[in-house]
């Protein structure tokens, strides 16, 4: 698949067609109008500060944490970092990226497009040697005649791929098969974020007032018109120039129009845009620099939701995807994603915790120096018993409960 990687490589570099700057075709595919005025698709969504934070708070903290194939062993697990995915999975999926890229690539995707695809490269032996992102804009799934395809689009026209041979992470959908476009499910709650912020700018270019009108006595011509707008209009526009005085002649009035930024509740608009948007990316506000609601008692707890309810699906997802693609016809083996660290509170927490479970004898004292990442200590393997507690002679039933059974 050597002249697939290179096809893919080609378009991946080509400026003229790449996300960052898109060919004519593919902006027309994803900026939609809005109520709002403005045009939003995928690319552009990104320019609404919410959206982006959200979007890296998300492929960041997915990208971040280790993900590392385990073997299974009886009714244990075992990290088994010579197999051969592990290095991939782990380290780098590719000469060009490394791992935490290639997640937080595919996962910005997801988060956006909805999608996330990449090729599977395998060499004559059949064995998994790369991993090759592609653009979710160009790639789709397809039934036909009754199975699915992926058909990526390059510089040398339209390829299809066998499904084995594509990864492809989807967010929520409607066939199982294709996620939705976030941005495009949420075109008019972004459209109005990013109305607010260009008013918001147009209004400070504007020596932060709003719209005015001169009135003159007179008639003008045309070139009067020209000079008014040199001499008096023009002298008065942007922050540069503000606080400037204007001075009118041949009895000219300004009259002031438009409302001001706190009777069309700017602020508020902007502050409500900012949860609205962290609402649909399911991210706690507190995560994208909004610290309004947010205190030192519930905090940790938002932190910890943020990863069971929201980092946790994305995981599985991955996981999934993984162990379906990856490690069909391996029993022995599977992918899983450490989250141990994210789910860490407070210091005082956590050791009170380790205390409980080394005390109760199904917690070593190892085990509990690696979760806190410090290395192991001869003697300290073997767990704690407490001394004033024993097994029950008949185990665990009563006296009164073994009569009342035999009674029975």
């Amino acid at each position: 698949m050597n002249w697939l990687r290179r096809l893919l490589a080609r378009s991946l570099e080509n400026p003229a067609t790449s996300l960052a700057n898109p060919a004519a075709w593919l902006a027309a595919l994803g900026g939609g109008a809005t109520a709002s005025g403005v045009a939003v698709g995928e690319q552009g969504a990104l320019k609404s500060s919410a959206v982006f934070a959200c979007v890296r708070v998300l492929s960041e903290t997915v990208a971040s944490l280790p993900l590392i194939v385990y073997r299974k062993s009886g009714g244990e697990k075992n990290a088994a970092p010579g197999h051969p995915l592990n290095a991939l999975l782990h380290d780098a999926p590719n000469e060009a990226m490394t791992s935490f890229t290639f997640r937080e690539t595919l996962t910005a995707h997801v988060a956006t497009w909805g999608n996330g695809y990449a090729v599977i490269e395998r060499n004559g032996a059949g064995r998994t040697v790369a991993l090759l992102p592609l653009l979710p804009d160009r790639t789709r799934p397809t039934r036909v005649q009754g199975r699915i395809v992926y058909r990526t689009r390059t510089e040398r026209g339209e390829i299809e791929l066998e499904p084995d041979d594509v990864l492809h992470i989807p967010g929520l959908g409607f066939d199982g098969l294709v996620g939705y476009s976030v941005i495009g499910m949420a075109r008019q709650a972004v459209g109005l974020a990013l109305a607010t912020e260009e008013f918001g700018a147009r209004f400070f270019a504007n020596n932060a007032r709003p719209g005015a009108v001169l009135e003159h006595p007179g008639k003008l011509g045309e070139g009067a018109r020209k000079n008014l707008a040199e001499s008096v209009i023009d002298p008065l526009r942007g922050l540069a120039n503000a606080h400037k005085v204007a001075v009118l002649e041949e009895g000219m009035k300004l009259h002031e129009v438009g409302i001001p930024p706190e009777d069309a509740q700017f602020l508020q608009t902007r502050k409500f845009q900012t949860a609205e948007i962290a609402r649909i990316f399911r991210v706690p506000p507190h995560l994208i620099g909004d610290l309004e609601k947010a205190t030192f008692s519930n905090i940790e707890h938002q932190s910890i939701e943020f990863v069971v309810h929201t980092i946790r699906p994305w995981l599985v997802r991955w996981e999934q995807e993984l162990m379906r693609k990856l490690f069909a016809g391996d029993p022995l083996h599977f992918p899983e994603f450490k989250i141990d660290g994210l789910l860490r509170g407070d210091i005082k927490s956590r050791y009170e915790a380790y205390a409980t479970g080394i005390n109760a004898g199904f917690v070593t004292r190892n085990e509990a120096r690696a979760l806190e990442n410090l290395n192991p200590i001869d003697g300290l393997d073997a767990p704690l018993v407490p001394l004033n507690m024993t097994p029950a002679p008949d185990g665990g039933q009563t006296k009164g409960t073994s009569d009342a059974a035999n009674a029975a």
